[in-house]
């Protein structure tokens, strides 16, 4: 059985946002939630990477662990999922995930958090497959109609990958043989005008 799996190529992020614009887009997700974000990591100084950065379907979910009220599930494709219907909103998956993944709205009054949200792998949610409730409180269900996620869609360097984890690891592996490193990198001799050296 396949276990979809997203990855981020590092050398190829452009921190363009196009992800996180095309996941609230195509979820219509609340004002204040991020499902998924563009991280930099030493901005502006040599060394600078970016990196897209949401749920990412954890095989041994932390956020599972702790709930409460189980409202955390894994489809058979190993795509983590929640039920809004059960959430009390403690928060208690947000400060076990490492990634930060789970959201909560921040319109409540007195502090109250809300029903958390968080990454579905563009999965729907438990309820029927295209339904209005479905759509209404989870998004868009790309994968029952046989596409990836759109986030990974719309990724213009193709450094967000998606799908099952094999094939992503295949295609990352690829890249990486291919790119090489210092002399052996992929356009060294191009641009220097050297084989290997």
């Amino acid at each position: 059985m396949a276990r979809m799996k997203f990855l981020c190529d590092a050398e190829r992020c452009t921190e363009c946002n196009s992800c996180v614009t095309a996941c609230k887009n195509e979820n219509e997700v609340p004002w204040g939630i991020n499902r998924r974000r563009v991280v930099t990591i030493n901005d502006g100084i040599p060394g600078e990477r970016s990196i897209s950065v949401a749920c990412m379907h954890c095989s041994d979910a932390p956020c599972m662990a702790v709930c409460p009220v189980d409202c955390f599930y894994q489809t058979d494709d190993g795509v983590v999922l929640h039920d809004k219907d059960l959430c009390i909103g403690c928060g208690y998956c947000f400060y076990a995930c490492p990634f930060g993944a789970p959201q909560f709205p921040s319109t409540g009054v007195f502090g109250s958090k809300g029903k958390m949200d968080k990454c579905t792998f563009c999965n729907g949610g438990p309820e029927e497959d295209h339904s209005h409730a479905e759509e209404q409180k989870y998004g868009s269900n790309r994968i029952a109609e046989g596409k990836l996620p759109i986030c990974a869609e719309m990724c213009s360097s193709k450094a967000l990958l998606a799908g099952d984890g094999d094939e992503v690891a295949n295609i990352f592996r690829e890249r990486s043989t291919y790119r090489g490193s210092g002399a052996g990198a992929w356009g060294w001799g191009t641009a220097y005008n050297k084989k290997g050296t």
